[in-house]
């Protein structure tokens, strides 16, 4: 016997749960991990900027088109009664050194209940043929630490996320170097972890994510550039965000 229309909306709601990895993360611990009336911000480089709009106010176009846009849009759809606000303060080409200039602007006066970094891939060195360090190790920890300390100072209860920055060889972006431009991210990336375990807060693995992921699928299907995500790529990082960030906050700490 064909379902009623009464059984359609169920049978639906258990196919999108069976199939999408952020529906089956324990929904309790996204309750718990978003509560009524947060401001979500999302800070970092062009990956986090995602092309969004920097003036005005159309809702269509200021997230971006990236994982802050698909993490926004899956929670908004979500939980519509906690009345969230989602901000996207990520700017293209940004090193460490940058997000600190506009920091209390774009962070601080913000106000943010849950603040989510990205950054470092820009500070591994951008340039193809002639690569460097732009900005050193010792100095990208020292003034990643700075701005969780001033966070914390002014916002104290603010609910931190802080982001692995990750890149894939064969790219555009990153065919030429790849063995020196590894070894340095994979530093920053062990910056990150140990800022996480100093004051307590999720870290989201991002390159172990797609180095997995490629396992399943080429590279390109993932990130286009060795650095960008494609569409495909923004998903999974916004499953996985989702996934570390709820089931870390909703846990006792």
């Amino acid at each position: 016997m064909p379902p009623t229309r009464l059984q359609l909306p169920a049978i639906l709601l258990g196919l999108l749960s069976a199939a999408s990895p952020a529906l089956a993360t324990d929904n309790a611990a996204l309750q718990a991990f978003f509560h009524a009336n947060d401001r979500i911000l999302f800070e970092g480089d062009s990956i986090t900027d995602g092309g969004r709009q920097r003036e005005g106010d159309d809702l269509n176009h200021v997230m971006g088109q990236d994982y802050c846009y698909l993490i926004a849009a899956r929670v908004g759809a979500d939980m519509p009664r906690k009345h969230l606000l989602f901000l996207n303060r990520g700017v293209g080409s940004s090193k460490i050194v940058d997000m600190q200039v506009r920091w209390e602007r774009d962070v601080i006066e913000m106000k943010p209940d849950i603040l989510s970094i990205l950054i470092g891939v820009n500070d591994e060195g951008s340039v193809i043929d002639n690569w460097e360090p732009v900005v050193p190790i010792e100095k990208y920890a020292d003034v990643y630490d700075a701005l969780i300390q001033q966070t914390l100072a002014a916002l104290p209860h603010v609910r931190i996320v802080l982001c692995d920055p990750f890149s894939l060889p064969g790219g555009s972006r990153t065919k030429t170097h790849w063995p020196e431009r590894q070894a340095d991210l994979k530093r920053r990336r062990e910056a990150v972890a140990a800022l996480g375990a100093k004051y307590n807060f999720p870290v989201v693995h991002f390159q172990l994510l797609f180095d997995e992921a490629c396992l399943s699928a080429p590279e390109s299907t993932w990130v286009w550039d060795g650095v960008h995500p494609t569409y495909a790529g923004h998903q999974l990082m916004a499953d996985e965000w989702l996934r570390v960030a709820s089931e870390f906050y909703a846990s006792p700490q």
